[in-house]
C-alpha cells in the first residue's frame, strides 16, 4: 500500500518546480493556473525571485502547493493512477495540497485559500508578539509539559508533533523563550527559536481561523478520490463538511504528524511518496517508523525513479 504526502512551510526554495515545468507541459500548466487564480506572476517569484519574498507566508503557502501539484501532474502524465493510493496527507498547508491532489479542492480554490490563509495567519498576531521554537530530544508528552509550564499566563502550546523527538511549540514570544530554557533544563538535545513570522497552530491564530471559516463556506469541497489524513484528527476523512470544519480547526490546532504517519502505517501503508519541494517529511517519517520506505518526488528524475514503485 502506498500514500502520498505533501510538505509544509520551510521546504520552499528558489527554482522549485522549474525542472518539472520544463519537462512536463501538465506541470507547467499548474503554475499557469495558479498565476491566473491569484492574478499575479507567482511562478516568476518561485523560479527567479528573492528567497526572502518567497518565504513570506502569503507567498510560500500557494507556491509550495503549486510545486506539489506540478509533481502530481507529472506523475499522472507518466501514467500513474493517483487514485490507486490508499491515503494522502499533508503537513499543515500541505493538507490543502493533499485535498487538491485528491480532487476535493480545485487547484484554483486551493491557491486562493492558501493565499488568504497565509495573509490571515500573518495578520493574526503583530510581528514580534509571537514565536515558535523546535524542541529536539523530548517526546510530545514531555514537550507539552514544557509548554504548559512556560506559559505562566501567556499562550504556549505544542503546535507540531513532528516525530518522536521533534516537537514545535508556539505562542507568545516571552513564553516560547521560557520554553526553550525549560526544555534544555529537562534534557532536550536542542531547543531553538525558529525564523518564522507568526506563531502558527496555537490559540493566538483564532482571528485567522474566523477568516478561514468564512472563506471555506464559499468554496465547494468534493469527496476526495483518496482518503485524506487530517492533521487535527490523525485519521482519514472523506466527508466534505467534516473536511471543511477540520480545515478551520487546523489553524489553531496541533499538527499531529507523528500520529498521522502511525495511522497510515497501522492501516498497511508500506511506501510513502513525498510529493513536492524538499525531503523534510521523509526524514520525519523514517524517524517515526523505519519500516516505511520513503520516496521524494520533486524533480523529473524523481518522477522517473518513482514509476517502478507506483505502477
Amino acid at each position: 500500500m502506498r500514500a502520498f504526502v505533501f510538505p509544509g512551510q520551510g521546504a520552499q526554495a528558489i527554482g522549485m518546480g522549474k525542472p518539472l515545468a520544463d519537462a512536463y507541459p501538465a506541470a507547467k500548466n499548474v503554475f499557469e493556473e495558479v498565476d491566473d487564480a491569484l492574478g499575479e506572476n507567482l511562478s516568476g517569484l518561485i523560479w527567479q525571485g528573492d528567497i526572502a519574498e518567497l518565504t513570506l507566508t502569503t507567498n510560500a503557502q500557494p507556491a509550495l502547493m503549486a510545486t506539489s501539484m506540478a509533481a502530481m501532474r507529472a506523475l499522472a502524465a507518466e501514467g500513474v493512477d493517483v487514485s490507486a493510493a490508499s491515503f494522502m496527507a499533508g503537513h499543515s498547508l500541505g493538507e490543502y495540497s493533499a485535498l487538491a491532489a485528491a480532487g476535493a479542492l480545485t487547484l484554483s480554490d486551493a491557491a486562493k485559500l492558501l493565499r488568504l490563509r497565509g495573509a490571515a495567519m500573518q495578520d493574526a498576531v503583530p510581528v514580534g508578539v509571537g514565536a515558535m521554537a523546535a524542541i529536539l530530544g523530548l517526546d510530545f508528552t514531555a514537550a507539552s509539559a514544557v509548554a504548559a509550564d512556560a506559559a505562566q499566563g501567556d499562550v504556549c502550546q505544542a503546535a507540531n508533533d513532528n516525530d518522536p523527538a521533534q516537537v514545535v511549540v508556539s505562542g507568545h514570544t516571552a513564553a516560547v523563550e521560557r520554553a526553550v530554557e525549560i526544555a534544555k533544563e529537562r534534557g532536550a538535545k536542542r531547543a531553538i527559536l525558529l525564523p518564522v513570522s507568526a506563531p502558527f497552530h496555537c490559540s493566538l491564530m483564532a482571528p485567522a481561523a474566523k477568516i478561514m471559516a468564512e472563506a471555506l463556506q464559499e468554496v465547494e469541497i468534493a469527496s476526495p478520490t483518496v482518503p485524506v489524513v487530517s492533521n487535527v484528527l490523525a485519521q482519514a476523512v472523506s466527508e466534505p463538511e467534516q473536511i471543511r470544519a477540520l480545515l478551520v480547526d487546523q489553524i489553531t490546532g496541533s499538527v499531529r504528524w507523528r500520529e498521522s504517519v502511525g495511522f497510515m502505517a497501522a492501516e498497511g501503508v508500506t511506501d510513502v511518496f513525498e510529493v513536492g519541494a524538499g525531503k523534510a517529511l521523509s526524514g520525519m517519517i523514517r524517524r517515526i517508523d523505519r519500516s516505511l520506505t520513503t520516496h521524494a518526488v520533486g524533480a523529473p528524475d524523481d518522477v522517473l525513479a518513482a514509476l517502478e514503485s507506483l505502477r
